[in-house]
């Protein structure tokens, strides 16, 4: 069977009845989201293709009704949701009375034109097992989804992938649909408003080099247009929509993915401190449809033994000049006292922070937008730490996972907590990490422990981190383990 047989057998798409209308599509596929024990927000694009034409995907008005079904209980049915241009034919909903720990089949009927004309597209999740059972969860954790660096390589043209590779979409996905776990965190830098940068394009021609010519040449996105492009592209690849097909998705962003790099709600650019919010939201299954009061932090209980806090890294921070010091936040007073709280609260067994930035690192030294950066927001981080340690968190059952850094590492913070960066998706993405002791790093001391990074070039590649909870009888363990874009497994280690 051939690569486009296999993903209309997995992801099918049909015509019930027939008719002279024009034909619709789920061009980028299905997503379920912001899965809990009971409840989850499912999402789909009404397209005018199957496919990207010249770099886009037209989107259509119409209708979209969801039904999920599970071996458990009665189908749950939705009612007909409409696709407009105002929601850039997003039809978006909510979905509650689920049963926990359960695996639902749902049916997405989609139209045109409600009398005439339907089509049926497949797919399936598993709610969380939440706070009353122990049954294990798995779930990959991503950022750096840089698609430019993956088409067309490096500026210098470097470390492009093959036809083959290009077409279908990341070869990383595929790895990950191989692995079947139950959930994908994208960790913000989900896709790049700034790439290709035309400077970048230039510094490389300069240099005798010669990125190759397309649709995305120089295109920085500065509009609604340009931004929801970028999500149309990367949700398009044939290997994305054959992943979110089958599992449940949770999404944070960052600066590529909220407005430019490094940016905060102060830096200079097009695309405002607001619409870099809104278009977010709109594009991914994050906050419930119509909800504009919904925060983008919260915590989700996975299982008995494991939760997750998910944090906002660029709504509510102060401006990255700012000196250093009390008054100067990431997270913003509201969403601080949130965190401690609900912390504090928690009585999962293991409790893992998910930062779309660093706060252990090390990073580079000229950097002041994370945690790590002694000009950037180092006090807090540092009062955070100190906090964990003097309300007497385990530092082997609490842990950071983080996204933003292009290398994969395990970093022991001073006070003894880890921190697990995912490392870029793309292999173009990547590049060498820091070292601790490295006078160009944050921590030029050398305070910070190091099982494994990738510091040098050789070492740097695209991948993933992998997280699950595992037993021994009624013993839970969680395991982290990283591998490259190509599914080989480069570290592990259980907590």
């Amino acid at each position: 069977m051939d690569r486009r047989s296999l993903l209309v057998t997995i992801f099918q798409i049909m015509s019930v009845t027939s008719a002279v209308s024009q034909l619709a599509y789920l061009g980028q596929g299905v997503m379920v989201g912001e899965v809990t024990d009971s409840s989850a927000i499912i999402q789909a694009r009404i397209t005018a293709s199957d496919h990207l034409m010249d770099g886009t995907l037209p989107g259509l008005e119409g209708w979209v009704r969801y039904e999920l079904v599970s071996k458990r209980n009665d189908p749950v049915l939705t009612s007909w949701i409409y696709a407009n241009p105002e929601n850039d034919y997003i039809a978006k909903a909510l979905i509650n009375g689920l049963t926990p720990g359960t695996e639902y089949r749902y049916q997405v009927t989609f139209c045109t034109d409600t009398l005439r004309t339907t089509y049926n597209a497949y797919g399936s999740f598993r709610t969380n097992p939440g706070p009353a059972l122990a049954d294990p969860v798995d779930m990959v954790v991503v950022t750096g989804m840089n698609y430019y660096h993956h088409y067309y390589g490096k500026y210098d043209s470097s470390l492009m992938y093959n036809e083959y590779d290009r077409d279908f979409g990341y070869p990383a996905l595929e790895q990950i649909r191989e692995l079947d776990p139950d959930y994908f965190i994208g960790t913000g830098d989900n896709v790049y408003y700034d790439h290709p940068a035309a400077r970048g394009i230039q510094r490389a021609r300069e240099n005798g080099k010669n990125p190759l010519p397309g649709i995305f040449d120089g295109q920085e996105v500065t509009d609604a247009a340009g931004m929801r492009q970028k999500w149309h592209v990367q949700f398009a690849q044939p290997r994305m929509i054959e992943m979110l097909a089958r599992l449940g998705t949770y999404w944070e962003k960052d600066d590529h993915d909220y407005r430019i790099n490094d940016s905060d709600p102060y830096t200079d650019f097009p695309i405002s401190h607001q619409l870099g919010i809104d278009i977010f939201r709109e594009q991914v299954p994050i906050v419930p449809p119509g909800d504009i009061e919904a925060e983008t932090y919260r915590t989700v209980r996975m299982s008995r033994d494991l939760q997750l806090w998910f944090v906002e890294g660029r709504d509510f921070r102060s401006a990255n000049d700012d000196p250093d010091g009390p008054d100067k936040s990431i997270w913003g007073s509201e969403q601080k006292e949130w965190l401690y709280h609900t912390l504090l609260e928690s009585d999962a067994p293991y409790k893992v922070l998910v930062s779309p930035t660093p706060m252990v690192g090390p990073d580079d030294a000229y950097k002041k937008d994370n945690h790590c950066n002694e000009e950037g927001f180092r006090y807090e981080g540092d009062a955070f730490f100190g906090w964990l340690t003097a309300k007497g968190f385990d530092t082997n059952r609490f842990f950071i996972v983080c996204g933003d850094r292009h290398w994969q590492y395990h970093a022991i913070h001073p006070s003894g907590y880890e921190e697990f960066s995912t490392g870029a998706l793309v292999d173009g993405n990547s590049r060498a990490g820091r070292l601790a002791g490295d006078p160009e790093s944050t921590d030029p001391e050398g305070l910070i422990e190091q099982p494994y990074v990738q510091g040098t070039s050789d070492q740097a590649t695209g991948g993933f981190l992998h997280m699950a909870t595992q037993y021994q009888g009624d013993t839970p363990a969680l395991v982290f383990t990283f591998y490259d874009d190509l599914g080989r497994q480069l570290y592990q280690v259980t907590r």
